[in-house]
């Protein structure tokens, strides 16, 4: 009940009892040492009194001595339970009989005191006491009562008619010293919970920072497995769907050949979105891009839509537009360029009604550049979303596009009129990545 103990942390925890505590310097550190110092000369004034007292003699000595085992009995009993509700080792909470248990203490010291001027100096670990458990005025009234008592029994242990100025002066600078003390020890004791205050803030800052960061990485995951389904599995599934319907409709017509063809091409683009999602669960590169440049990918790309297009009974002709020295380009950019033609000319198949489509390529040292113009419908660019994605599929695609374009510090520029077709523009620096 004197004081509360902090419980230990790497912080603030002492290494090995007094010399740890005192070699850490710490205010937590400093206040164990200071109570473990008010214990124990509580304990030992409390003995040397009682010793005296018995030593003396005198026909109600052992009225005394039981009120000494008392006065020990209860203060051992506040501080251990103090000590054990401080650990988390009972609920029971002693601080709310605090002031009951100083009053206990006080009482039976004034009772020892009444019997025994051997017990005075027990005082000076009792005014701590007061000064921790309450306001700092009734504190020091009482403490300043307790002087008066302790220089009274002194005076009266001593016989004179006048008391000697040592009984005087001693008991009041003892008070004096044990006041100033005791503030310093509520000062460190306050500091000593506002470390306490600011560790677990601290720590709950970094568990909410943890989570918050492990939230944004699922998130970041997410997005970057929709972008890869979008792009890769879900544009051929698309283009299976329309390949089989084709087929479908080659069968009725009683064209053998014609459907079998095209349901070759279903299984190859079967196959080709197989290692896509083998790829990207390993988290490797398009296997488009594996072993061959980005100007060839691009360049299989387009012959690969002109046969799907024709496959679904469209008349597309795609063109790849080279301009400039082709240069080895950092892995994410190549993979976005590739990802972002993908989807551009998969739009173009499914929706545009277009007859041509271009993919122009620049290598201008610093950056690369590409445009994927297309003389179809068009749409409006301005549009929500989700209407742009009813009207031409381009909903998602050009926001996951966008955001890949945005994470490498590239630019993208969608130019579109209805009739008037689209041009998909990407610009993409080369030397930071």
């Amino acid at each position: 009940m004197p004081s509360t103990p902090l419980p230990p942390t790497p912080e603030t925890a002492p290494s090995s009892g007094l010399l740890g505590a005192l070699e850490n310097a710490s205010s937590a550190a400093i206040l164990r040492v200071l109570r473990v110092t008010l214990h124990t000369g509580f304990a030992l004034l409390l003995a040397v009194g009682l010793v005296r007292m018995l030593m003396a003699g005198g026909p109600l000595r052992w009225v005394w001595a039981g009120a000494a085992v008392v006065l020990a009995a209860v203060y051992l009993t506040g501080t251990v339970l103090e000590k054990r509700h401080a650990e988390g080792r009972i609920a029971f909470d002693p601080r709310r009989h605090g002031l009951l248990w100083l009053g206990l203490v006080t009482v039976l010291w004034a009772f020892l005191l009444a019997g025994s001027a051997d017990f005075a100096w027990l005082a000076f670990p009792i005014f701590f006491l007061h000064l921790h458990l309450l306001p700092r005025r009734p504190a020091l009234l009482t403490i300043a009562l307790m002087t008066v008592a302790v220089i009274a029994s002194q005076w009266a242990a001593s016989g004179a008619p006048i008391p000697h100025a040592a009984a005087v002066v001693g008991p009041v600078l003892g008070a004096v010293f044990s006041v100033i003390t005791g503030l310093a020890y509520a000062a460190l004791y306050r500091e000593a919970e506002n470390q306490r205050r600011a560790a677990d803030e601290l720590r709950r800052t970094r568990e909410e920072l943890a989570r918050s960061q492990h939230e944004a990485g699922v998130l970041a995951e997410r997005e970057r497995l929709a972008r890869e389904i979008h792009d890769t599995l879900a544009q051929g599934l698309s283009s299976i769907v329309l390949l089989g319907r084709a087929a479908e409709q080659s069968l009725a017509d009683g064209d053998a050949a014609t459907a079998s063809g095209r349901l070759a091409l279903m299984q190859q683009t079967a196959a080709d979105n197989l290692a896509e999602a083998r790829s990207f669960v390993r988290g490797l590169s398009s296997p488009q891009l594996e072993g061959t440049s980005l100007v060839e990918a691009l360049r299989r790309l387009c012959d690969t839509t002109e046969t799907s297009a024709a496959a679904s009974g469209l008349e597309l002709r795609c063109r790849l537009e080279v301009d400039g020295e082709p240069q080895e380009l950092p892995q994410p950019v190549r993979v976005t360029l590739l990802r972002a033609a993908q989807a551009s000319l998969a739009n173009v198949r499914e929706h545009a009604r277009a007859a041509t489509a271009v993919v122009s390529v620049a290598f201008l040292g610093t950056e690369v550049t590409m445009d994927i113009y297309d003389d179809g419908t068009g749409f409006d660019p301005s549009a929500p979303e989700g209407a742009a994605g009813a009207a031409d599929g381009s909903g998602y695609g050009l926001r996951s596009l966008h955001e890949r374009v945005t994470a490498l510090n590239g630019s993208l520029a969608v130019e579109s009129a209805a009739g008037e077709g689209t041009v998909v523009a990407i610009r993409l620096p080369v030397e930071e990545q």
